[in-house]
């Protein structure tokens, strides 16, 4: 089955911390994409929008995370663009995504070799104290 995704809402706008440009837009996502997906989005995003006034601050590494697609750095003169080139990404990458059925899903080791290794680890792992597992609390 090819993996495929879509937008399902619209965007919304956040403030980001002065002294950076734009602004950062969350698009949701009909479902977490594979990170092959993901990177994938990116790479085609990129293309949309090279070349274009204003997106010399836009952020496309990473920005699918979870079920939303996240840009950073979207600017008023290119607000007008970016939701076509996002759709024309989205519908890019579900149909140049290969099909899953096709890829090897053989485990590559036993588990019980995976559950030997683990136990190597913790073995040599330094005991937690409950105290380390809490974040530090300020002293007033």
């Amino acid at each position: 089955m090819t993996e495929k995704h879509s937008i399902v809402g619209p965007a919304r706008g956040e403030p980001l911390p002065a002294g950076r440009v734009g602004v950062r837009l969350r698009i949701p996502l009909s479902g977490s994409p594979t990170a092959r997906w993901s990177r994938d989005l990116s790479a085609r995003l990129t293309l949309e929008v090279t070349g274009h006034a204003a997106v010399g601050h836009l952020r496309v590494n990473d920005i699918v995370q979870g079920q939303e697609i996240v840009l950073e750095g979207v600017e008023s003169g290119e607000a007008a663009n970016i939701a076509g080139a996002v759709e024309r990404s989205v519908d890019a990458t579900n149909a140049a995504c290969p099909d899953t059925t096709d890829v090897d899903q053989r485990e590559n080791v036993p588990a019980s070799e995976a559950d030997a290794i683990a136990n190597e680890v913790r073995a040599s792992q330094r005991p937690i104290a409950p105290d380390d597992a809490l974040p530090a609390k300020d002293s007033d």
